[in-house]
């Protein structure tokens, strides 16, 4: 075993809590397993190294002489820190048995497994997401194979035992004190070896198909919210229970509106004489179209509130509301006539106050330069 630092092993430093100490564990752990790196010994020394981290820094008193004297603090040929390790299956199905399915950590021990989860990502029209819908997506996935029920064997025979791991599943190395349980190699963790192959799935047990779903989108979802279909996902090996299917919601951009939460944002563009004398709008919403007051003098950039004409959040709250930022637009292909009267209308106000954000601008440039 590698004498590297134990936190330096898990990534962590000496002040980690037991909790997170745990989930980094899991997370190296996770990573260079042997079941998920087969035949790669290097990855297979960094397991057994992570682990032996773990089993110290995870006991109270082991960690207490390591942290003061180090390695040879829970050495048990030094005659410090303890006895040693404790069967590593105890560890390794401490921190993993909700994931790989029991102490000892090994994929396989033998029968039916549950199949993976799957993830789809549905995209929907911001009208779809706020209201609902009803989708029909097309899911890629493995499904139990009907010829032979999922054994993998052919009709007639079955399945049998294998004489490694005497159908277990996992075989277990010993190297000294350390212990460690490992997939078989001759069954790869199913217990059992197909003679007789099935013709259709050539012994998988399993065949790939495209299925059609039915995906009730609720009311008021967004970017980033999940829906689960449970039992959807691949089918499990050797008959098992089949795993779930993920649709990720992702919303597509809306010409006219933004969302932020419950509230929807849009720009409304205002005639640059209702601005002035004020005079009333039609603006869009997702409910139809609204009457909106200007009042006079209105400034681009203002937001008017609509209450009430928002998404409704899909976990619950009260509904949200559409903000229209006025953006005044200035008059373009005017003819001499109308130049004319600007140019009047520039001069009986010049002088005047017309302008309070470019009189206050000019004054704050003024002091800038001075």
């Amino acid at each position: 075993m590698s004498k590297r630092d134990y936190y330096e092993v898990l990534g962590v430093d000496k002040n980690i809590s037991e909790k997170d100490l745990k989930k980094a564990y899991r997370r190296v752990a996770m990573k260079f397993h042997p079941d998920r790196n087969p035949g790669d010994k290097e990855a297979e020394e960094k397991f057994k190294e992570a682990s032996e981290a773990y089993e110290i820094l995870s006991d109270s008193q082991k960690r207490a002489a390591y942290d003061q004297y180090g390695h040879d603090g829970v050495n048990p040929q030094m005659g410090a820190g303890g006895a040693g390790f404790n069967n590593f299956s105890d560890i390794f199905g401490d921190v993993f048995g909700d994931i790989f399915g029991g102490a000892g950590g090994g994929r396989g021990r033998g029968g039916p497994q549950q199949g993976s989860d799957l993830q789809y990502t549905l995209r929907v029209d911001l009208e779809q997401a706020v209201k609902g819908t009803t989708a029909k997506i097309r899911v890629p996935t493995l499904v139990s194979c009907n010829t032979c029920g999922g054994s993998g064997a052919k009709a007639g025979s079955k399945p049998i035992t294998c004489s490694t791991c005497g159908g277990v599943g996992q075989v277990r190395m010993q190297q000294g004190f350390f212990s460690v349980q490992q997939t078989c190699p001759t069954c790869h963790g199913q217990g059992t070896i197909i003679k007789d192959p099935c013709d259709s799935c050539h012994g998988r047990g399993r065949v790939e198909e495209t299925k059609t779903l039915s995906v009730k989108v609720p009311a008021g979802v967004d970017t980033g919210d999940r829906i689960r279909l449970s039992g959807e996902g691949e089918a499990g090996p050797a008959g098992g229970p089949a795993g779930d299917l993920y649709v990720q919601i992702a919303v597509n951009d809306h010409e006219i509106f933004e969302r932020d939460g419950a509230n929807l944002y849009c720009e409304v563009p205002v005639d640059f004489v209702d601005a002035v004398l004020g005079g009333e709008i039609e603006v869009p919403t997702l409910d139809g179209r609204v009457k909106l007051k200007v009042p006079a003098e209105t400034q681009t950039g203002k937001l008017f509130r609509l209450r009430g004409k928002g998404v409704t959040p899909v976990r619950g709250g009260a509904k949200g509301d559409l903000m229209c930022r006025v953006v005044i637009e200035t008059p373009v292909n005017l003819n001499k006539k109308q130049k004319d009267i600007l140019g009047e209308f520039k001069a009986a106000t010049k002088g005047g106050k017309h302008s309070p954000k470019q009189s206050s601008w000019f004054e704050g440039m003024k002091e800038f330069f001075n």
